[in-house]
């Protein structure tokens, strides 16, 4: 968290009063207001109502889960986190984070999370039961026949036909951002604010962006985080999604080098990266020992572990253990452990619904992605995004960031029309709250000033 950030209080006022129109016949939804309730630890709950179909407003209507901690001082307005995803439950992440945000920040704003549509509980897509994705997400990664690609295949076929016979049609047409983005604007009229303050994380940052497209004027901050280029065709994404993890990899090496409990026979990357190598190889031939359940820890599973624990430096420790136990005796009981907390399968042995999310949005967002087999059809935002007309927006880049590279952040702030780069020199997915004193306090008193920093690098000082 950061540190309060001095002699913003006097100069701080509220979010200037400009009248944000009402699309047609959208009225009775922007002028809503949450009945907020007690919902434990300080925080409050409650939903607002949004048509399924922004074309039929008067058709059905679903609820949009929220959540909030009222801001501790003199309020600015409402900060709008999102946590990425797509598929993350923004009222969980909250719940969980502590707020995410520093005190400073926690006194001019009350911070609110909500679930897009189609997570969590705001009228979640549904798939697979528990032993069908258990099979799901074990699937070979890397084929070596004919035969599992075709097994691949046929899951596909199976997962498809699963969100539609649970889900409905009309549900999975409408859980795109651009419907999320046109949610967040009845938020932001819900919450009594003119214009919206936003914090957006890693696919947060693709949210923010098509609602700073669509509702330039609207904004008065906005911070994108781990960012994501909405121009990127998604096979040009994940090769440089994958070109990360590769990076972030090495740079977890590097570091376990320097520890006692590195389990890599030769201190190279090079040759640690070979012994990662036979680690999946190894799994792929003859899964490793679980002492958890009666599951399989293959190569799936292994890989799933590995880049999950890329997310950020703080569970590189947990990860060296793991590979250790699986080195040492091969026993992968704490790789499944890892693998289990990425793909959101609770101790119960039920899954939250964050993958059936994440690939209904994907599919609907990214038509050009492997969605052969969706049942709806998806529609590509249709140009770059600019935000013509929006205040300077900043953007966040971690220099060694897995999930989203940098370039992906240094190609949104050239792409929107008042676009501010932050770089943050670290290791982990995002930058902000992750251990920059420096990238805090700028981040900090642009959300609590709307007077957008000059672009800089900072250093976290835990890398």
């Amino acid at each position: 968290m950061t540190p309060a950030v001095a002699g913003l209080l006097a100069v701080a006022g509220p979010a200037c009063p400009v009248k944000a129109a009402e699309p047609g016949g959208l009225g009775a939804y922007y002028r809503q207001r949450p009945a907020w309730t007690a919902c434990g630890d300080g925080y409050e709950c409650a939903d607002v109502t949004v048509p399924l179909d922004y074309a039929k407003p008067d058709g059905k209507k679903i609820k949009i889960a929220l959540t909030r901690l009222p801001a501790t001082g003199e309020k600015i307005g409402s900060l709008v986190l999102n946590f990425g995803g797509p598929g993350g439950s923004g009222v969980d992440a909250l719940r969980g984070s502590g707020a995410t945000v520093s005190p400073a920040v926690r006194e001019r704003f009350d911070i609110v999370s909500f679930d897009p549509r189609g997570v969590g509980g705001s009228s979640p897509v549904r798939c697979l039961d528990t032993v069908r994705q258990d099979t799901y997400l074990a699937l070979d990664p890397t084929p070596d026949n004919r035969a599992e690609a075709k097994r691949a295949d046929k899951w596909d076929k199976v997962f498809a036909k699963s969100c539609l016979a649970h889900s409905g049609k009309a549900l999975l047409s409408h859980v795109g951002t651009v419907d999320v983005a046109k949610d967040m604007d009845v938020l932001r009229s819900a919450l009594g604010d003119q214009r919206l303050n936003y914090l957006g994380f890693s696919y947060g940052t693709y949210l923010g962006s098509i609602y700073a497209d669509l509702f330039p004027k609207r904004i008065r901050t906005m911070v994108l985080d781990g960012a994501e280029d909405p121009s990127q065709p998604a096979a040009d994404f994940y090769a440089d999604q994958d070109r990360g993890f590769d990076v972030a990899t090495k740079s977890f090496l590097r570091n376990c080098f320097r520890s006692k409990d590195c389990p890599f026979r030769v201190h190279t990357v090079k040759a640690a990266m070979k012994q990662l190598d036979e680690l999946y190889r190894r799994a792929d031939e003859s899964p490793l020992r679980n002492d958890h359940d009666g599951r399989q820890v293959n190569e799936a599973i292994v890989r799933t572990a590995v880049n999950a624990a890329m997310y950020q430096a703080s569970s590189w420790p947990l990860l060296r253990r793991a590979l250790a136990k699986a080195y040492e005796s091969g026993d992968g009981t704490k790789l499944l452990l890892l693998a289990d907390g990425y793909n959101g399968r609770m101790p119960d042995g039920r899954y939250d619904n964050s993958l059936d999310a994440l690939m209904a949005v994907n599919c609907v967002d990214h038509p050009e992605e492997p969605c052969p087999y969706w049942p709806v059809k998806g529609t590509r935002y249709p140009k770059k995004v600019t935000a013509d007309g929006a205040p300077p927006i900043v953007v966040v880049g971690t220099t060694r960031d897995p999930a989203t590279p940098y370039k992906l952040a240094k190609a949104l702030a050239g792409q929107l029309s008042k676009g501010v780069l932050l770089t943050n020199d670290a290791d982990g997915h995002t930058g902000y709250a992750t251990g920059s004193a420096c990238l805090d306090a700028k981040v900090d008193r642009y959300l609590i000033t709307a007077v957008a920093p000059k672009p800089s690098t900072c250093t976290n000082e835990k890398a």
